[in-house]
């Protein structure tokens, strides 16, 4: 069997329109399966020009950073960050973008690539993941790359989120330094 070669890089400006088709082409039960509400997206210019506007911004400054996940160089999901305090903690989020490439380990690769780019590029001692309780796929994930549970409450997690049970996954620093400088 092949190895799947898998990737990450920085957002880029031609990288833009496949996150608005995952967000804006999404039906109502599969966003709702993510914990995100339907009629508490953005419209969809606001979400261009925040995506535009991120990759312009400062690493010190950005309110959102996001990694395009590649497999075989074809993108298929992202990665982002936000709730980012520089040189502190920031919050992730895991987007495989197609059922095909979900729960086949590939998230756990893409998910190890891109811990570089938060902590290095944005300075960070904590990262943390709150998928919802619900969703077994990302917070199997987050275990095996080597987040620590931290606790299971009640939360709107974001602003295009309902209220809902979360796993908090907490990675700190020194761990992510384990993992890349044994």
């Amino acid at each position: 069997m092949k190895e799947l070669r898998t990737n990450t890089r920085e957002l880029s400006h031609i990288d833009v329109h496949l996150i608005l088709a995952y967000w804006y082409t999404a039906d109502e039960p599969y966003l709702r399966s993510l914990g995100a509400d339907i009629n508490k997206l953005p419209p969809k210019k606001v979400m261009e020009d925040m995506l535009l506007k991120q990759l312009k911004s400062k690493y010190s400054v950005k309110s959102i950073y996001a990694i395009i996940w590649e497999l075989d160089d074809i993108p298929i999901g992202h990665c982002n960050v936000n709730q980012i305090n520089f040189g502190k903690s920031a919050f992730m989020h895991l987007h495989l973008w197609d059922d095909e490439h979900r729960e086949k380990g590939i998230g756990t690769k893409l998910v190890l690539q891109s811990l570089p780019y938060f902590f290095e590029n944005l300075n960070l001692k904590l990262l943390y993941c709150e998928p919802s309780a619900l969703n077994p796929a990302p917070n199997k994930t987050l275990q095996k790359v080597g987040f620590d549970f931290e606790m299971k409450h009640i939360t709107t997690p974001g602003s295009i989120n309902f209220e809902q049970e979360v796993n908090r996954w907490k990675l700190t620093k020194a761990q992510y330094e384990a993992l890349y400088r044994p």
